[in-house]
């Protein structure tokens, strides 16, 4: 029988989590969210700022800063809810029968034909070349991005070296969001050659076709 561990102070208010958000709370941030994408996606990333999101959003400026005391906040929430998304989505295809790593490849490339999705990002990163809280929060979500598509790496070849993992998983990023730039038609077109070689290129970085437990050369 294992020792019971020693007693700790007794629990008291200052001792207790804080409550989690209420439903109409997590609906009010979502709703938040919303108004600040709105304003990305159609004004641009010089006109988001916490009263004109507050405006936006129909509330007053004080509502806004009780959920998002920053605009750095509002935009690091916004990051990680598209990282969400998209990580749920790719999630959601473990149910799809037959669906294997291309058709992974498949679901990420294609919210580069969401153009206001992409537009969102080219502002953000307008943000963050001038504004360095902005930037950080830009870090932080590529950050996470690059350690999931590391940790799914890892998962497919188990006996590659953790720091070729994690820089097989940053280019691939780095890949995925660049392109995003030319297949979404902002700075070019797609073509069907040059996305060959992209899906090529991409799933490689994965290790698609690496026998199992082995690096891919």
């Amino acid at each position: 029988m294992s020792a019971a561990p020693p007693a700790g102070p007794p629990a008291g208010p200052s001792t207790a989590p804080p409550p989690g958000p209420t439903p109409k709370g997590r609906q009010r941030r979502e709703a938040l969210l919303d108004a600040a994408e709105r304003i990305l996606t159609s004004s641009g990333g010089a006109e988001l700022t916490m009263r004109t999101v507050a405006e936006a959003a129909g509330v007053r400026l004080g509502h806004l800063q009780y959920y998002f005391p920053t605009r750095t906040d509002l935009l690091a929430a916004l990051l990680d809810r598209i990282l969400a998304a998209s990580l749920e989505r790719v999630a959601g295809l473990a149910f799809v029968q037959g669906a294997g790593l291309p058709a992974v490849l498949d679901t990420l490339l294609g919210e580069h034909e969401d153009l206001p999705l992409v537009r969102l990002f080219v502002e953000v990163w307008a943000m963050a070349a001038h504004d360095e809280a902005a930037a950080e929060a830009v870090r932080g979500f590529y950050g996470a991005y690059a350690a999931h598509v590391a940790e799914f790496i890892t998962g497919r070849s188990p006996a590659l070296p953790p720091d070729e993992a994690r820089a097989r998983a940053e280019v691939f990023v780095m890949l995925m969001e660049g392109s995003a730039l030319f297949r979404s038609g902002l700075a070019g077109r797609p073509a069907p050659a040059g996305d060959a070689v992209l899906r090529r290129t991409l799933l490689g970085l994965l290790g698609h076709g690496a026998p199992e437990g082995q690096p891919r050369s």
